[in-house]
């Protein structure tokens, strides 16, 4: 979407206000791309072949951890300047935004990262779904207020529920795929609204978008971008048992099938937060090659590595069990600590970097640095 498209937000929504009664009900999805209000100029996405991607997530509490992990973002910015960040969701606890104008969106987005200038791509997650209880993703038409706040920031990048932004534009080195899949995971199902049901024509236009873009994409790498992990040895867990719930709307079944269907196999990467947690997993037969990273520690941790879990190469979780817990083959592990992560790409070569950050000083250290590809 080019920056000099600057039709006013209030505009775009007085024209929308004249849709079909219900409308309002409807997700914004990329045909219906918000535009930048007029008056903002969007940092620039950056047109490098050597990139430095900084990686958040669970990052939207305004609390003193938040800003401890930005601040230690901030300093490694200082050294070693990002070229934009990729915020994986719950963008702002407990519920989401009331509206554009929710302070929240200040405080726990725009003041923690002053400073950090670059794009923020940024992904929903159930918090900014919230209905009746935090985090039930129970009001899913609430996510739509974040596309919308596109219009007005600088740095907040979300032109629709789901997108893809190429870096460089021409000849990608890197094309992230930005899902939402909160349909397949609410813990409240949208029942009475067939739109946004698992096979209603929000996923399934999804759905086709994706096929279509990852065929048609010629980065030399492919990220999924979600807030959902496929596989975590976290507290969630896998897609298909988050959370060890029998119900198959909440236990992520259909984010499984999902990412089986239209992910795995086609992108080099998954990105995801939603467990507070840094998990850089391996590669595995039923993954079909894709690696899946979990980083969603920008704010909270879960403390230590779930009962049932055994202990993997490079954990640092500080618990381990014997149970029937999946245990997820891992290169990195970390249940007890803040932190984000750097990922680095070139032509020819990914790299990951781990950061874990004191929450007392905003001091962050590099835990773990390793070629992925």
């Amino acid at each position: 979407m080019s920056d000099n498209y600057t039709v006013g937000r209030r505009e775009f929504l007085a024209g929308a206000a004249t849709l079909a009664a219900g409308a309002t009900l409807l997700g914004r999805t990329p045909a219906q791309a918000v535009p930048v209000a007029e008056g903002v100029t969007k940092f620039p996405l950056p047109d490098d072949r050597r990139l430095r991607v900084l990686v958040t997530g669970d990052a939207g509490t305004g609390t003193r951890t938040q800003w401890a992990v930005a601040d230690a973002m901030r300093t490694l910015h200082g050294r070693e300047p990002f070229s934009l960040a990729l915020g994986l969701g719950d963008n702002l606890y407990d519920h989401g935004p009331e509206n554009v104008d929710d302070p929240q969106f200040a405080e726990k987005f725009e003041q923690p990262n002053a400073g950090l200038d670059f794009p923020w791509l940024m992904v929903l997650g159930n918090h900014d779904n919230s209905s009746v209880l935090p985090g039930d993703g129970g009001c899913l038409r609430r996510g739509n207020t974040e596309v919308e706040y596109h219009a007005d920031s600088q740095r907040w990048w979300m032109p629709s529920r789901y997108y893809s932004v190429r870096i460089p534009e021409h000849n990608p080195v890197v094309e992230f795929f930005v899902l939402d899949l909160n349909p397949l995971a609410a813990y409240l199902p949208p029942v009475f609204l067939p739109y946004w049901a698992v096979d209603g024509p929000f996923m399934n236009e999804q759905r086709a978008w994706l096929d279509r873009a990852l065929a048609e994409s010629t980065a030399t790498w492919k990220i999924a971008c979600t807030h959902h992990p496929y596989l975590s040895n976290g507290p969630h867990g896998n897609a298909g048992s988050y959370d060890g719930l029998p119900l198959e709307w909440a236990n992520g079944v259909h984010v499984k099938r999902f990412m089986e269907d239209h992910v795995v196999g086609r992108c080099q990467f998954i990105l995801s937060g939603h467990d507070h947690t840094l998990q850089v997993l391996e590669p595995s037969a039923a993954s079909v090659g894709t690696r899946q990273i979990v980083c969603g520690a920008a704010a909270k941790t879960v403390g230590a590595k779930p009962q049932g879990s055994g202990s993997s190469s490079g954990s640092s979780g500080s618990s381990s069990g014997s149970g029937t817990r999946t245990d997820n083959a891992a290169l990195y592990e970390n249940y007890h600590e803040l932190g984000f992560m750097v990922l680095e790409l070139t032509s020819d070569r990914a790299d990951v970097g781990v950061h874990t950050v004191d929450p007392a000083t905003g001091a962050s250290v590099e835990a773990f640095q390793r070629r992925l590809a």
